[in-house]
């Protein structure tokens, strides 16, 4: 009997109990154990006592709950912005920055780039980053145009490679560029949990602009905007914002309140990599410190299955590719976890 890995009634967690049995779970975006974690559950908890289950109003409203603002505050110093932006997702993020920015200069998007990013249809980009980095900047410097919009993510989750964006400092200083960056995956794991646009490129004629979901390593149903005072100002002048209702006050005071919470999850997170990659042959693909391991074997799923773990497994880039086999690790899981895998992996 096939088992179904479909129709799972528990909350994610290391370990899914499934039909009588129990597997240790390696997969998912929940990188810092948020879900699971009882301190941060208790914060939200304490939210939805003091502000309710949900907020439907608009932030335009003339009537409205302070702490929307005061979590905009607390994340740009966080993740070291002038000033932020909170929606109900990261795709309702990315999209407003995307329509309200993109006319203000000719688009180029990156290889890979996330479809909540899109404008209309899928961006045709058959390269690689490095390839596209060099041809963007020759590109820009040899043109008429002054202004550009540059889109991408700022990492490949699938086939760990976070993205280097200095390449930046080879366009012409008359130029002026927005850039755009899907930091979805990053932040809270990247860079010491601070994220991606501490390291982007600072420069008089280069603008700085991060979208992220902050439903996976931050744990919380709710998008965020990262950018200079200017730019936050015009996104929450759009349409798309002043038509959209917030995130739940709850989960902001919890996301306010739980730095302590990220910081010591981030810890041990960096403690199961290193422990998992010391015991990793040379023909894992990974980058330091991103708990994503992209296997070459198509077949480990499966191998795997037999030791009842379960891990990341899906064709791509078409159905009927063959499978990207990943192991993904959390805070959530035991150094007995990690130990476990380590010896099934040795098979």
């Amino acid at each position: 009997m096939k088992l179904n890995f479909k129709s799972i009634d528990q909350p994610f967690s290391n370990q899914i109990k499934i039909e009588g049995n129990t597997y240790l779970y390696f997969g998912g975006t929940a990188y810092l154990g948020i879900p699971k974690n009882q301190d941060f559950i208790n914060l939200h908890v304490k939210g939805i006592k003091k502000f309710g289950l949900n907020n439907g109003t608009s932030r335009t409203n003339n009537i409205q709950l302070g702490i929307y603002d005061d979590a905009e505050k607390v994340a740009a110093e966080r993740y070291g912005a002038e000033a932020a932006l909170i929606t109900s997702s990261g795709y309702l993020a990315a999209q407003l920055t995307v329509k309200s920015l993109s006319a203000l200069g000719k688009i180029i998007y990156a290889p890979a780039t996330h479809p909540a990013l899109w404008l209309t249809d899928q961006p045709a980009i058959q390269q690689t980053f490095n390839d596209w980095k060099k041809q963007t900047v020759a590109l820009i410097n040899a043109s008429v145009e002054k202004t550009w919009v540059l889109i991408s993510n700022s990492m490949n989750n699938l086939f760990p490679e976070i993205y280097d964006f200095n390449f930046l400092t080879g366009i012409q200083p008359e130029k002026e560029i927005i850039l755009i960056v899907d930091d979805s995956h990053g932040i809270g794991v990247n860079n010491n949990g601070m994220g991606a646009f501490v390291n982007l490129q600072v420069k008089a004629n280069i603008e700085r602009v991060v979208v992220a979901s902050m439903a996976k390593a931050l744990g919380i149903d709710a998008g965020l905007v990262l950018g200079s005072n200017a730019i936050i100002a015009k996104l929450k002048n759009s349409n798309i914002f002043i038509g959209a209702s917030p995130p739940p006050a709850a989960s902001l005071f919890a996301f306010i309140h739980a730095e302590k919470i990220y910081h010591n999850a981030w810890t041990r997170l960096q403690d199961n990599i290193k422990l998992l990659t010391a015991n990793l042959n040379k023909t894992w693909a990974f980058e330091t410190g991103f708990p994503a391991f992209l296997a070459q074997d198509n077949t480990l799923a499966q191998q795997l299955l037999k030791e009842n773990i379960l891990i990341s497994s899906f064709p791509y880039p078409k159905p009927e590719s063959e499978p990207i086999n990943r192991i993904v690790l959390s805070s959530w899981h035991e150094k007995e976890d990690i130990d476990y895998l380590i010896k099934a992996l040795n098979f």
